[in-house]
């Protein structure tokens, strides 16, 4: 398999596996592509889903870098990578809701940044040493720091925004230590992004640094997140359900719901993608208007979609090969306000008994809203936003009974570590110099 750039049109200059995860962007600015998408055997997938997410993932990642690298290396680094499930669980009779928040850092990303950390440490051996670059507003550097940690050859940094991430996801990000290096950066998650882009767009810099992103423009971190839209397919239909169901993505980045769209691709039955999203409603106004007005991120409840500027617009784009009308014939999209997410957060609670991250309530009410039938994604564990989720019940006290946020989460004993240990980060401006010079000295 061999990559292309989203805006190589023509195709006309292909790259191999190694050479595309390092660069993690193309050199001309645009996110790689497969130079084809494989088809999926659904009788297999259904039965290794059911044996276990493992057999799924070794299959279908074998459809991609089969020809690469070594069956058994291949299979060894998806054991390693998914030792944690991901359920789908029935809230209520047609409402369904694909946890996937049970991996190490208790965000969805776990699943792309796990795998990556194995292929860079199997693709590094004999290089010179590797410095991987990722931006985050949230989930994205502490599965990436988790994933990644003590990854011989690999050096990390990551670039949260000061102030825009929950005390939880900071020390995610702080307390490992070892080869992983946080830089907390005076701006918005717009301004970190582009900061690591400028590096890549950097060519003398790069021709000195070896260095990639482990942000989803990585094929490395995106591709692995299509599997799971297989388990959640397979799971829904040993539930009884027939057809094709809808699929709602709680979307910021658009790498998650691009992958989900690599999985209907691949042949994988969808009837619709549905993004919720929270003001940061870029794509929503895309696909209701046909303009794509990329403009400054707003903060919100919700901080891990806090993106105006999404980079995986261009492989939405180049998967429904920029046919507008196509894309909307598949795809809708909604917005919310954090008032609507709180008050989402606590009246799941009292529906449900379910308690839901401000993501996954975002993607409950884009589920209710589109009067959706098939399941809908939560991608972080309700204990990442506790200050949030107390400020939910409070606001509607009415809804949950007067009850305590308290009362009813629990702070996972990972979590409840993380939070005990010394964080230990570097400040730096929004500027592409300080950057470039903290890199060239520690990595």
């Amino acid at each position: 398999m061999r990559y292309f750039s989203t805006r190589d049109t023509k195709r006309e200059k292909a790259y191999a596996l190694k050479d595309a995860a390092f660069m993690g962007l193309a050199p001309d600015g645009g996110l790689f592509m497969p130079e084809y998408i494989p088809q999926v055997d659904l009788d297999k997938v259904a039965a290794l889903s059911a044996s276990s997410y493992r057999e799924m993932a070794t299959y279908l990642a074998s459809l991609f870098f089969g020809d690469d690298i070594p069956a058994d290396r291949l299979e060894a680094i998806v054991s390693k990578a998914y030792d944690f499930e991901c359920p789908l669980v029935n809230l209520a009779s047609g409402v369904n809701v694909l946890e996937l928040f049970h991996g190490p850092t208790y965000a969805f990303k776990d699943f792309g940044a796990r795998f990556m950390g194995g292929m860079l440490g199997y693709l590094s051996e004999g290089s010179e040493k590797l410095t991987v670059l990722t931006a985050t507003s949230g989930d994205t550097g502490s599965a990436v720091a988790a994933g990644f940690h003590n990854v011989p050859g690999v050096e990390v940094v990551v670039l949260y925004p000061q102030g825009k991430v929950s005390p939880l996801q900071q020390a995610q990000m702080t307390t490992l230590g070892g080869n992983i290096r946080p830089l907390c950066v005076r701006g918005c998650f717009d301004d970190c992004q582009a900061l690591v882009k400028a590096v890549f767009n950097d060519v003398d810099f790069r021709r000195d640094h070896y260095v990639t992103s482990a942000n989803s423009i990585n094929i490395l971190r995106w591709i692995p997140q299509s599997f799971y839209y297989f388990h959640a397919w397979a799971s829904w239909k040993a539930m009884g359900n027939d057809g094709a169901p809808d699929i709602v993505v709680p979307s910021g980045n658009y790498g998650n719901i691009t992958a989900g769209m690599l999985a209907a691709a691949m042949g994988m039955p969808v009837r619709r993608f549905i993004a919720g999203a929270n003001a940061n409603d870029v794509i929503p106004e895309f696909l209701h208007t046909g303009v794509y007005r990329p403009r400054p991120s707003v903060q919100t409840v919700a901080n891990a979609m806090d993106v105006g500027a999404p980079s995986n617009y261009e492989r939405m784009m180049c998967l429904y090969d920029d046919d507008f009308q196509r894309l909307v014939s598949n795809m809708e999209g909604y917005s919310y306000s954090d008032d609507q997410i709180k008050k989402a957060i606590a009246g799941i609670y009292s529906r449900h008994g379910y308690l839901s991250d401000p993501h996954a309530a975002v993607g409950y009410l884009a589920y209710m809203d589109s009067k959706a039938d098939g399941f809908y994604l939560a991608t972080a564990h309700a204990a990442k936003f506790g200050e949030i989720i107390a400020a939910a019940f409070d606001e509607n006290s009415s809804l949950v009974g007067g009850i305590s946020s308290d009362k009813v989460l629990v702070l996972p004993e990972g979590l409840a570590a993380a939070m005990q240990k010394e964080k230990v980060y570097t400040v730096i401006d929004n500027d592409l110099e300080q950057l470039e010079t903290f890199v060239a000295e520690n990595c």
